[in-house]
């Protein structure tokens, strides 16, 4: 069975920032993000895998038997664009899509160039809707606050 590779790393988050993100708004975003994030969740940024920014946990287990941790809500501030991991497939997250701005979506993540091309309250509805479906499905400490 394969090993997962975002892993809780123990590394220090505006070490990461200060490092890694090059560009003097993608690094305002970034933190700008945590700040957010924090806010709506109530839990402390931690760094998972190499690059990714993210807040609590959960259990997760798939009919495959593979299973581990992940964090509840994340991002990464990538070269290209911010990976966001705010989206859970539910159909009021599919509702919100529309009202975000400018963006793009892959399998499991939200590409945005920047906060500014984005709906802030749209984007803090679906990290809600995410909380909420974790909470029902999986095994986690979260609590919408």
């Amino acid at each position: 069975m394969a090993t997962t590779k975002t892993t809780y790393s123990g590394n220090d988050v505006m070490d990461f920032i200060n490092s890694y993100v090059d560009n003097e708004q993608k690094k305002a975003d970034s933190i700008r993000l945590i700040e957010l994030i924090q806010e709506w969740c109530g839990l402390e940024p931690k760094m998972w895998g190499p690059t990714i920014i993210g807040f609590g946990n959960y259990h997760y287990k798939y009919a495959s038997g593979h299973q581990g941790e992940a964090p509840i809500l994340g991002f990464s501030p990538r070269k290209a664009a911010f990976s966001l991991y705010v989206f859970s497939d539910t159909e009021r997250s599919k509702l919100l899509l529309p009202d975000l701005g400018k963006f793009k979506m892959g399998k499991a993540c939200i590409y945005i160039k920047k906060l500014a091309d984005i709906n802030i309250s749209t984007l803090h509805e679906l990290c809600k809707e995410s909380i909420n479906y974790i909470h029902k499905h999986h095994e986690c400490a979260c609590r919408v606050k």
